[in-house]
């Protein structure tokens, strides 16, 4: 495992040491938004989907788009999947993919919102979220919505997704 330390999130205040996980690391740098991420007013997740997918969390099926991102399409290639889920915050369960996505041509950031399906392209990782998240962030790519309760999203411990069948 390894230790990490958290950046200053620029309040002049040293952020409190990460957790040894890479959704930890994500969500650090997550919190400093580089000056190239404008935030917009539209939200990948509204854009039309590009696949239709069939997830369940610990057994049960729940309603789920992916958008039209490139790294959503790429998320889709990867499909089936079935992953362990790791509370972060409070705010998103998190989960290590088997490879990084492509994120060449990704839409403008926005701030991801509760049911979010997110992609953090610097560690890597899965992010549902259950809350809002933090400021918009070029690193952070919303990939499609999850159609459940906070509370749901917010206690699970697997995920499964697989393409839909027609």
């Amino acid at each position: 495992m390894l230790a990490v330390t958290a950046c200053s999130t620029g309040s002049g205040e040293a952020a409190p040491p990460a957790p040894p996980s890479a959704s930890a690391r994500r969500k650090a740098a997550a919190t400093h938004t580089p000056p190239s991420a404008t935030p917009t007013s539209s939200h990948p997740s509204d854009r039309s989907t590009a696949m239709d997918i069939r997830v369940t969390l610990d057994g049960h099926p729940v309603e789920a788009t992916l958008n039209d991102s490139p790294a959503a399409r790429d998320f889709a290639a990867l499909l089936p999947l079935s992953l362990d889920l790791a509370d972060f915050h409070d705010m998103e369960r998190t989960a290590d993919l088997p490879r990084e996505l492509d994120t060449a041509g990704s839409p403008a950031p926005v701030a991801a919102r509760a049911g979010d399906i997110a992609y953090y392209a610097p560690w890597g990782n899965l992010a549902l979220f259950h809350r809002d998240g933090p400021d918009a962030s070029a690193d952070l790519l919303v990939l499609g919505h999850l159609d459940v309760s906070a509370d749901q999203l917010g206690e699970a411990d697997r995920i499964t997704v697989e393409a839909a069948t027609t």
